[in-house]
């Protein structure tokens, strides 16, 4: 009894540090589908807060504005923080490490520091007005850091003998890209992508202080929402933000998983 003491205080921690996290979003969820018109009070089953989030034109706007900032945001900071990756782990140059401190700075800097260091670059600096434009931009500086950081983590993990190999049989430097350091390295670029996505789609802090008038994103909009207080819509509209966030979370490990599997025919 005493030797499985331990094995059952840490079931027990473990569920209650999984109760702790999960516990409110299964609260949230569930309150959704209330029928009560108050955020915390059951109401019967329904589902008009989802049709009202449909119903909601400035929430369709701003979720529309999200998904496109979202989606250029991580085609360029995909493009740029894979060639940054491929840069810094396969060649060596003056200032390497420099720079990729410099590169690998928005990770660990306060979003607020970033915030306000982007708003006077924009406003004062290069007197441009604020917009969507601005919050491209501003997101591709902070995705990039990521999209850098996995793939860089990715290219360490590769075996260097094979492009050798490839080198000897007379491949050329772009069949070796294309057939062998691409096919390897593409599950880092996509998780780096999703990642990036995810990040700028759900960014608040940043998006707060380069936004402007008429560019609200769906975080700016929830939290204009909240400030009139916690309605059952405001719990409509985070459930299916989760249900987004764990759709692009399975996307990835599916096709992570499916990588996996065409090696191991191989």
């Amino acid at each position: 009894m005493i030797q499985r003491l331990p094995r059952h205080l840490l079931a027990a921690h473990g569920l209650a540090v999984y109760g702790f996290l999960y516990l409110p979003i299964v609260v949230l969820v569930v309150f959704s589908f209330s029928g009560s018109r108050y955020s915390t009070v059951w109401g019967g089953f329904s589902l008009k807060w989802y049709a009202r989030v449909f119903e909601n034109e400035e929430l369709r706007d701003a979720v529309l504005n999200s998904l496109m900032v979202a989606s250029v945001a991580t085609l360029i900071a995909t493009l740029l923080g894979t060639l940054a990756a491929f840069g810094i782990q396969r060649r060596a140059f003056r200032g390497k490490a420099a720079y990729q401190s410099m590169l690998y700075l928005p990770l660990v800097m306060p979003e607020i520091v970033q915030g306000i260091a982007l708003l006077i670059l924009f406003s004062m600096v290069l007197k441009w007005r604020l917009g969507l434009a601005t919050i491209v931009l501003a997101h591709t500086v902070f995705c990039m850091a990521y999209v850098a950081a996995v793939v860089q983590a990715r290219l360490r993990g590769l075996d260097p003998r094979l492009a050798e190999a490839a080198t000897d049989l007379g491949a050329s430097a772009w069949q070796v890209f294309r057939r062998i350091t691409l096919p390897l390295v593409w599950p880092g670029i996509a998780g780096g992508a999703l990642l990036a996505f995810t990040i700028s789609f759900d960014d608040f802090i940043v998006t707060f202080f380069v936004t402007g008038p008429g560019a609200s994103t769906l975080p700016i909009e929830i939290y204009s929402m909240v400030k009139r207080g916690v309605t059952p819509e405001v719990n409509a509209l985070a459930s299916l933000i989760l249900l987004a966030s764990v759709c692009l979370i399975s996307l990835s490990i599916f096709l992570q998983n499916q990588h996996m599997e065409r090696q191991h025919r191989r």
